[in-house]
Order: structure tokens, then C-alpha cells, then sequence
């Protein structure tokens, strides 16, 4: 129960003029139906570079998305201004299937018209649950309006590879276009990944006040970047570090609740405790972030502590519970960084400090691969060691197999202790006999680098 005498003197108004925390609909006692915002103009991620016969990677920073332009694929005394985008606005079209929705951000890479004699490697983050086969995911291209299916990633392709992992896709392309990872739930135990993050900021219309904007988005960086984005322009802090929930396909709602707060030193607005987010809004969240406001009122400015639970729920399903313990004086700030890692500004990089196989030890191991010999170790057996293991038809239509693998795995390893685990596929190959030695692939010069990369 609330105090009978003081409450909040309204919500908190929206960043861009919405208010927060507006309820659309009475769904039972202490139970309301958050709104879901559209934001008027969401920022436009992108990033552009020159690339030529030495090839690269663009990044977009803080979004999980990226492109590899492989070394040879421009041919010698050529250029192209590449880029990479990231714009929900003009591409977030649900498609025609209604059982299918976003799994991922739609990206866009280009020019069109881009000559390169071999796929580029696209990282895309997603935030589906694979760990069990619940799941259709497909690839899909935009066509002016209208989205077409390139593949799916659990099936043979030769005109393009996906190799999906528990947060990510790699895939290898051909033409540049704008593509996206859509998925259609196999049954009810299918689960998208959701990230659930607090923030908190004082009430500028008053100074007693305090709200807390509870978020709940797909568990990729571009969702949260979005949020951050927004909370930073409004001076918003981030409260406890986000958790994930299993959201699964099974129809029920998602419930938003504040639990624990100190009745005799803060105030919340009647029928605010709990609100609700239906099933449709929550399964096809990709398009704005959803979001729910709780306004508080302190009792009295001496109370300058704030501490109480996020309860984040799915009806029948999975719980987390976000704890709060804030300082709600400006100047005694403890927020948790909206990062646990620095931000990365990055957003290219040309020629060799692109990648981790230097150009010359990358164009042995191809040479040495891509034919077959009488022991069997070819381009195949590569694959294999360097767990590539489905679709290889499509490294059969290439002109260098074993040079496409190595993009692909480039792609995949982009920390700087991964080239051990390359030299040790090589070494259990029988081609090198430590990752210490290149000599097999007649690179001594190359031996140093090889090491100190690893």
C-alpha cells in the first residue's frame, strides 16, 4: 500500500516528448499494459572505408556487426569505398510470413555493384536460443519491399554459407544487399534472448522525485546500443548490470514489477506496481525498444538512498530479479558503467593488422590445400579440423576453397590468442609441426609473427 497522503506528481516525460510509463489499458488490479515507444528518429549506425587488393574489416562500433573483406578479393590497382549500415527505420518491414520474426538487426553492405573475386565473411549477433533445435532460421535479402529467402542455415547452399553460433552468424556472401536473420519458432520451448536493464534519474519537475526506466530488448549490442544511446542524452544511469531471459514462444505475457521499496521513506504512484507487456510485443520487439517507467517520491530530501527489486517475468516462464541500491543525489553518483568493457571506436581497419594470418602464411596454406594429395590432406580435411564441418559443396565452387575457409575462420576469431588454435589444426594435420614452426609452409620470416600472434 502506498502512503494515503503523498504520490508522485506525475511521470517522468520522455526524452523525445512521450511520456513514459503511460498505461494503454486496465488489465486487472495493480496490473497495466506499458506503452510500447516508437521512437521519431533512431540513429543511423554505419560505417564507410577504402579498400583495395589487401582487403580489411569494417566494424559498426558497440553493435555486434561486422565485414571481412578478404586479402586478393580487389583485384591489384583497384579501390572501392565500402560501407556497412545499420537502419531499422527503412528496413524493419515484418515479413510476409507472420510466423517468422527478426532474430537480428537488418544490415545493409555495399556498393551495389561490388567486383570481388571472392565472398566476403558478415558477422551479424542474434538473440535466438540454439541450443536446442526449436528453431527455422533463415537468411533473408531485401528486394525493394518485399524480403526473400536466401537459405537456411541448417541446409546446403551453394551460392552461400551460414555458420551460426550461440550469439552469432557468420556468412560468407557474394552480393552486396541488405540481410537479416529471421526465425520461426518449431514449437512452444522456442526461446529468444532478451535483455533486461534499470536505469534511474532524478525527476527535473521535481526534487523528490526519482523514476526508473525498466527495459527489456533482444539480447544483441545494437539493441542495447539503442537504449544506451537514449539514456545517455537524457543523463540516465545504469543501475545494476543487465540480465538475460529465455522468452519463449508460448504465447504468455511478459510482467514488470517493483517490489521492496521502503514505505516510510519513498512513495510510488497507485496501480504502477506491476505492468505488463503482451506476448506480440515482446516476440516481435525487434523494431524500438520496449520499455516501462516506475515514478517514485521520497519523503524527504534527507533520504538520498534508494533501494528495492526489478522483478522481470514471463507468465509461467523464467524470472530475474534486478536489484536496486542507488544514491539518488547527483554528486554521490555509483553507477555501474554502461560497458563492462571500453567502448570500441574502431570502425576499420585495412591490410594486414586486419587480420590474424599474415598475407604471406594465409597464400602457403591455401597453395598447400587446395590441391588434394596422395595422403588425403587437402582443403576438406582443413575444414574439418577447424570444426567447418556442413555445406562443404559450397567451398567446392570456389576457386580457392581453403582461402574461403580461412576468411570464414578469420571472421570467427577475432581475439588476439586465437591463432593458436589455427597453428594447432595445422600441427595436427601434419603440415606444421608446432605452432611455433611455419617452416613446413616455407616461411621462416613469417615464423616470429606467427608466434608472437598467437
Amino acid at each position: 500500500m502506498s502512503h494515503p497522503q503523498t504520490f508522485p506528481r506525475g511521470l517522468a516525460p520522455d526524452y523525445r516528448g512521450v511520456a513514459v510509463g503511460t498505461t494503454l489499458g486496465r488489465r486487472g488490479k495493480n496490473l497495466f499494459t506499458p506503452r510500447v515507444f516508437q521512437t521519431l528518429s533512431r540513429p543511423l549506425h554505419k560505417a564507410t572505408a577504402v579498400f583495395g587488393h589487401a582487403g580489411g574489416r569494417l566494424v559498426v562500433p558497440n553493435t555486434g556487426i561486422s565485414l571481412l573483406v578478404p586479402h586478393g578479393g580487389i583485384a591489384e590497382d583497384t579501390t572501392w569505398e565500402m560501407y556497412m549500415s545499420i537502419n531499422q527505420e527503412d528496413s524493419s518491414t515484418v515479413p510476409e510470413d507472420g510466423a517468422e520474426i527478426f532474430l537480428s538487426p537488418a544490415v545493409t553492405y555495399g556498393p551495389p555493384g561490388l567486383d570481388l573475386s571472392c565472398p566476403v565473411a558478415m558477422t551479424i549477433a542474434h538473440c535466438a536460443e540454439v541450443a536446442a533445435d526449436n528453431w527455422t532460421i533463415r537468411l533473408k535479402r531485401q528486394i525493394q519491399d518485399k524480403w526473400e529467402e536466401v537459405m537456411s542455415v541448417d541446409e546446403e547452399s551453394t551460392s552461400c554459407y551460414c555458420l551460426l553460433e550461440a550469439q552469432r552468424c557468420h556468412v560468407l556472401l557474394e552480393q552486396p544487399g541488405r540481410y537479416a536473420l529471421v526465425g520461426e519458432a518449431l514449437n512452444q520451448e522456442a526461446a529468444k534472448r532478451l535483455r533486461l536493464a534499470v536505469f534511474g534519474s532524478p525527476d527535473l519537475s521535481n526534487s523528490l522525485g526519482f523514476t526508473l526506466r525498466v527495459y527489456c530488448v533482444d539480447d544483441t549490442p545494437y539493441a542495447f546500443q539503442e537504449v544506451v544511446v537514449g539514456e545517455r542524452s537524457r543523463g540516465g544511469r545504469l543501475l545494476e548490470e543487465p540480465k538475460i531471459l529465455l522468452f519463449k514462444g508460448n504465447t504468455f505475457s511478459l510482467q514488470v514489477s517493483i517490489q521492496d521499496v521502503p514505505r516510510l521513506l519513498w512513495s510510488i504512484k497507485p496501480f504502477t506496481t506491476c505492468q505488463e507487456f503482451s506476448f506480440s510485443q515482446v516476440w516481435a520487439s525487434n523494431r524500438c525498444p520496449l520499455q516501462c517507467a516506475f515514478s517514485l517520491e521520497r519523503y524527504s530530501l534527507s533520504s538520498s538512498q534508494l533501494s528495492c527489486k526489478i522483478s522481470v517475468r514471463q507468465v509461467t516462464g523464467e524470472e530475474q530479479i534486478l536489484q536496486i541500491y542507488t544514491s539518488v543525489v547527483e554528486n554521490e553518483k555509483g553507477a555501474v558503467p554502461f560497458f563492462t568493457q571500453s567502448d570500441c571506436t574502431i570502425t576499420s581497419q585495412t591490410g594486414s593488422k586486419a587480420f590474424k594470418i599474415p598475407p604471406s602464411i594465409r597464400q602457403r596454406i591455401s597453395a598447400t590445400f587446395d590441391t588434394a594429395n596422395a595422403n588425403g590432406k587437402d582443403w576438406q580435411l582443413l575444414a574439418q579440423k577447424l570444426h567447418i564441418d556442413r555445406n562443404l559443396g559450397y567451398f567446392a565452387c570456389q576457386e580457392s576453397p581453403s582461402s574461403v575457409i580461412l576468411s570464414l575462420w578469420e571472421a570467427q576469431h577475432q581475439d588476439p590468442g586465437d591463432l593458436d588454435s589455427l597453428a594447432s589444426a595445422l600441427e595436427e594435420i601434419g603440415k606444421v609441426q608446432s605452432p611455433r614452426e611455419a617452416g613446413a609452409l616455407g616461411c621462416s620470416n613469417e615464423d616470429s609473427e606467427l608466434t608472437r600472434l598467437g
